[in-house]
């Protein structure tokens, strides 16, 4: 007897990290295609799209959290109603790596789960720029110790942004028709609104 994985309509992704290593900017870029170089302090930010994909509604929300450690009952209401998340780091901040590590602690906790849906992104890591945290010593702690998945990124040059989203949807058991259709995402999406709750506004497109 063969085992079916039911494809989702809808997911939360939520990225978690420390302040200032880029959350946001990873978030504008995917979906606006922006860069905005002025770190801007968030409390939490929920966006929402709507695809069709083969006539059928795929719902995907992504929260964007504070960088500050004086919300941990927000944070771990995040975790509980998240299906995958992205730990973000800057590589040139060797604090921010460590608080990945505290972060993905916590999710195991919350979720009682010793293998979440995780994608460890290593940002702002565009040429020329000075680094804390060797690739070599991110790739082996989590694709090895922790059997997630890591990129590096730069939200600054748009560099694997897009490959961030596609993993966290595939983790998340999202249609796989759904990571083609986001190639096309700047020229079908409408301009993004951010979504605070209780508001629960979304923005609809047409993907074929």
């Amino acid at each position: 007897m063969s085992l079916v994985v039911k494809e989702k309509n809808h997911v939360r992704l939520v990225f978690l990290g420390a302040a200032g290593v880029g959350k946001t900017a990873l978030i504008h870029r995917f979906l606006m295609d922006t860069f905005e170089p002025k770190h801007r302090r968030t409390v939490e930010e929920l966006h929402s799209k709507e695809y069709e994909v083969s006539g059928a509604t795929v719902k995907v929300e992504i929260l964007d959290t504070s960088g500050s450690y004086s919300f941990p009952a927000m944070r771990k209401l995040s975790i509980q109603n998240s299906d995958a998340f992205a730990l973000v780091y800057a590589v040139d901040d060797a604090e921010s790596f460590e608080s990945v590590k505290s972060l993905r602690e916590e999710i195991l906790e919350v979720k009682e789960d010793k293998f979440p849906p995780i994608v460890v992104v290593g940002n702002k890591a565009e040429s020329g720029g000075e680094r804390q945290v060797p690739v070599e010593d991110a790739l082996s702690l989590v694709e090895l110790d922790w059997n997630s998945r890591f990129v590096e990124t730069s939200a600054k040059d748009n560099e694997n942004v897009l490959e961030v989203f596609r993993e966290l949807l595939q983790q998340a058991n999202l249609p796989s028709r759904l990571s083609p259709a986001l190639c096309k995402r700047r020229e079908t999406l409408p301009k993004e609104q951010v979504l605070r709750p209780p508001m629960n506004k979304t923005n609809s497109c047409s993907v074929c």
